[in-house]
């Protein structure tokens, strides 16, 4: 497909830029949703470098996620005239601390304002103790069942069975239930 090159720059720029693009499956809308480029352009350009093994496709929920190979940034370092030491941003490296997780501790954390007491401080599972378990959002149980002197009434007394529901009233209907008539001769 024909693409003009300020449309192929534009996609290959950002994709260089990023080390992924994501593009919608819908090759009938106008415009891509980051850039001002058809969708049908940025689509069958990715098409193209991942038939090169340029990059890697994955599909989820009607949405295309194209992810930048070694040989993909070598090829973009060369059509954009771009420095060797330039790297996506996929691969550059941050210099935030991570937090240890809370999960994976137990009992006392140093924090900036001086020890944090965790909630696995209490043995057992999941390590709760009975201090916001499962349990607690239910409160307390309020009752066992119904008073002793409590006796239902339904309609139709006790000799009619279970009254208008299911197939008819008792066995007055039709060939099911009955008892065949017996001769008394």
């Amino acid at each position: 497909m024909l693409v003009p090159k300020k449309n192929r720059h534009i996609v290959y720029s950002s994709l260089f830029k990023e080390g992924v693009l994501a593009t919608h499956k819908n090759l009938t809308q106008n415009k891509h949703l980051y850039l001002e480029v058809p969708n049908l352009h940025v689509v069958k350009l990715l098409q193209s470098l991942k038939s090169r093994n340029l990059v890697k496709e994955q599909y989820a929920w009607q949405y295309l996620y194209y992810t930048l190979t070694d040989e993909g940034i070598e090829h973009l370092r060369q059509y954009l005239h771009v420095s060797a030491d330039t790297v996506p941003a996929t691969l550059k490296k941050t210099n935030k601390r991570q937090q240890a997780p809370s999960f994976a501790t137990r009992g006392r954390l140093e924090g900036a304002e001086g020890p944090i007491e965790t909630r696995g401080g209490a043995g057992g599972r999941g390590g709760r103790g009975g201090r916001g378990g499962r349990g607690g959002y239910r409160g307390e149980k309020k009752f066992d069942g119904a008073p002793r002197d409590f006796a239902p009434e339904f309609e139709g007394g006790a000799s009619r069975g279970r009254g208008g529901f299911g197939r008819g009233r008792g066995r007055g209907r039709g060939g099911f239930g009955r008892r065949p008539e017996t001769s008394s001769e």
